[in-house]
């Protein structure tokens, strides 16, 4: 049966405008179709709004850090000044230090050259005093073995001038003066020889310590080579501080630079923070709007479905409000039955399951819902094939039991889970809680479903409440296909 219905123009037109029951509908599937474009732009601009503000906090710690940078430079270049001094401090005392040092080294590595000279020197003269005392020693023997034949000479002529009587009497005078001689050779070269042998045992010990000496002066002049080579070292630390003390002073210059340049960039980050602050507050006014639109269209479209006018939509409204009062009747019954309390039913104090990405939770009421509601739930999804999902939720957006295939374990991707794994979640978003809390005869709302990673669908959602015993639990979703 065709109804018609009676349109209101403004005053140029006074006669009211015939409407059939056709051209309602039309206007129904028009609002429908702009309702999902509306919810599509209000989704866009709340990611844009989101994006301006992580922009914003973005922009806020780059200042911040180039804040932090800029301070960090300053303590840099005080520091840079500070070894700048201290370097060139420490040029100037090693230059002072390694001409003092260099002077008296020289002088130092000089007397030891002139020592280790003279005490080559001592050994040698010592050698050849060694043999000249040989020489007179053999000169001794000799005059000691003539001392020694003169004296049997003088005995002889003794023995001679003894037989010749008187006539031999002026040579045994002789004789006496040779043998007195002899013995006083013999008595000087004996005396000569034990100060000779005393003389070449000590020259012998001289000679021993002149060659140690000589060792050690030998040892002196090769390390007086080390020592020099060493001064060489000092003068070469002095130039590498001169170096220093440049590359400093050319760092602190850079620093200098580095420091002007952050304070340009700080000025400039600032700006750009005002101006996605100010892009942030533009976009939160759009987004307002935007969702403010978007509610007069979800009115408009309540409107029409309300007023009784057929759209694609009205047998998935009248499949969800049917199904929520059958949840309501299911929940008094078990109710009545003892086998769940009023207090457990409306539980909220949702508890956080362990090691869960997206986090989910456990109330007192969930493995009643997952035995009463899965029978009811499965079915539905093959009544409509725009039908895509269908739940119970509690008033705060709480979704204890989902379909089956949106009910897997959660693995260790949380993209995959929070596709997959969507029962026992929180859906506090807007869409969710109006579904959660509207106590309209049903909500016809059009939005993007977050699938996780990024991924969205657009979807419209039909709710209707549940009561149970006159006291409001929550509604029954239905998603489905735009």
């Amino acid at each position: 049966m065709s109804q018609t219905a009676v349109l209101r123009v403004p005053d140029s037109d006074p006669e009211p405008v015939q409407l059939s029951q056709n051209s309602l509908a039309d206007i129904g599937e028009r609002g429908g179709r702009l309702g999902v474009e509306i919810a599509d732009m209000a989704g866009l601009v709340g990611d844009l709004t989101r994006l301006g503000r992580e922009q914003s906090e973005q922009a806020s710690a780059a200042m911040q850090a180039a804040h932090q940078m800029s301070v960090t430079n300053a303590e840099l270049a005080s520091k840079m000044d500070e070894a700048s001094n201290s370097a060139a401090a420490t040029r100037v005392t090693l230059s002072e230090a390694t001409a003092s040092v260099s002077g008296a080294l020289a002088r130092t590595l000089e007397g030891i050259g002139t020592l280790g000279e003279g005490a080559l020197g001592l050994k040698t003269s010592i050698a050849e005093i060694a043999g000249t005392i040989k020489f007179v020693q053999d000169t001794s023997d000799a005059i000691q073995q003539i001392a020694r034949e003169t004296q049997m000479l003088a005995i002889n002529a003794n023995v001679e001038a003894a037989r010749a009587g008187d006539a031999g009497k002026g040579f045994a005078i002789i004789a006496d003066s040779m043998k007195s001689l002899a013995d006083k050779i013999r008595s000087f070269t004996g005396q000569n020889q034990k100060n000779l042998e005393e003389l070449t045992r000590t020259l012998g010990n001289l000679l021993t310590k002149s060659d140690s000496n000589a060792e050690v002066a030998q040892k002196a002049i090769s390390d007086s080579q080390s020592a020099r080579d060493a001064a060489g070292t000092l003068q070469t630390l002095v130039a590498s501080a001169q170096q220093l003390t440049e590359d400093i002073e050319s760092m602190a210059q850079s620093v200098e630079s580095n420091s002007s340049c952050y304070e340009v960039v700080q000025k400039e980050l600032g700006g750009l923070a005002d101006t996605v602050k100010a892009c942030d507050v533009n976009l939160a006014q759009a987004q307002k709007r935007v969702d403010s639109i978007l509610g007069i269209s979800e009115d408009f479209i309540l409107f029409i479905a309300e007023s009784g006018i057929e759209t694609p939509d009205t047998p998935i409204v009248q499949l969800a409000q049917e199904t929520a009062r059958q949840i309501g009747a299911i929940f008094e019954q078990a109710v009545a039955a003892g086998q769940i309390g009023m207090n457990d039913l409306f539980d909220e104090a949702y508890k956080p399951l362990p090691k869960t990405n997206p986090q989910q939770h456990m109330t007192k009421f969930v493995n009643f819902t997952d035995r009463v509601l899965t029978p009811l739930q499965e079915p539905i999804l093959g009544m409509n094939p725009r039908i895509t999902f269908c739940a119970g939720i509690d008033r705060n957006g709480f979704l204890p039991t989902h379909n089956k295939k949106y009910s897997h374990p959660q693995g260790h991707d949380p993209v995959w889970n929070s596709a997959n794994c969507r029962n026992r979640r929180i859906f506090n978003d807007r869409t969710g809680l109006s579904a959660g809390r509207s106590t309209r005869a049903f909500l016809l709302q059009t939005y993007r479903r977050d699938m996780g990673g990024g991924q969205f669908v657009l979807m419209k959602d039909v709710s209707a409440p549940v009561y149970v015993r006159g006291r409001h639990w929550g509604g029954f979703r239905i998603g489905f296909k735009v």
